[in-house]
């Protein structure tokens, strides 16, 4: 934010004049202040909340030039945005070193959560953003590893159906070892979401929630059904929000 208050009063001057020229569009214009399109020129003067948007990002198994970002969008947001930076040797906590990018928003899991398809030769930093009731929420900044430590893709996880309307999920951490914590999906065969957690233990019992950190399972889930297909799928994620491991299997409950 500006310190000076002369040079905050000019530049809200120059927002307002912007705002009521008839000839203006919706984007943006550079300023002596931030680069066109900076994540640090939105947030000027935006009501901005850090770290309360739930993001990762991985590795595209069928490129290894291009990353998938995910994003939980909480019911009621609007205007979802891609940022990155031009590499990865910047500040990754200077806003103004993030440009917009225009990425097409893809559903994941039957639009519970969004995903956006990035192809790029190079590893760099991202941050997701979106509205909250006029607020500006910002996602910690997420490395991208493609190149580095590319995400591991494997269907390897037990399931213990004892009790087939609550199985148990154990995996193991993976080629790389730099899991924080693990986000775990249940879902009808459709891909329809039926519950998502976060832990930080390598287990999972649905819908059992003595070992959840974070739980973005909306309404409460239902019993699951014998003799009915199922999908389980599995992230492990680093401390920068780079998936490691993403395990996904189908199982019959």
């Amino acid at each position: 934010m500006m310190k000076n208050s002369i040079v905050r009063i000019f530049y809200i001057v120059l927002l307002i004049l912007f705002a009521c020229d008839s000839e203006s569009t919706d984007t943006i214009e550079e300023t002596a202040l931030f680069p066109a399109n900076s994540l640090a020129l939105l947030a000027e003067n935006t009501e901005i909340e850090i770290d309360n948007v739930i993001a990762c990002a991985a590795g595209d198994p069928n490129d290894a030039d291009s990353v998938i970002a995910f994003v939980y969008p909480r019911p009621g947001v609007t205007d979802i945005r891609f940022f990155e930076t031009e590499n990865a040797e910047v500040d990754k906590n200077d806003f103004s070193l993030y440009q917009q990018i225009e990425v097409p928003e893809e559903d994941f899991f039957r639009g519970y959560l969004k995903m956006f398809k990035r192809s790029t030769d190079q590893e760099k930093w991202i941050i997701i953003t979106f509205f909250d009731d006029g607020v500006l929420n910002i996602s910690n900044p997420i490395r991208l590893k493609h190149k580095t430590l590319p995400t591991e893709y494997t269907d390897a996880v037990e399931i213990d159906g004892t009790d087939p309307s609550m199985p148990i999920f154990s995996w193991e951490d993976g080629i790389i070892k730099e899991n924080a914590i693990f986000f775990e999906v249940i879902s009808e065969a459709n891909d329809e979401l039926l519950s998502g957690t976060y832990t930080f233990e390598r287990h999972f019992q649905y819908y059992i929630l003595d070992n959840v950190v974070l739980n973005i399972t909306e309404e409460e889930p239902p019993i699951l059904q014998a003799n009915t297909p199922y999908n389980f799928t599995l992230m492990g994620v680093s401390e920068d929000n780079w998936v490691n491991l993403f395990i996904q299997r189908g199982f019959i409950n």
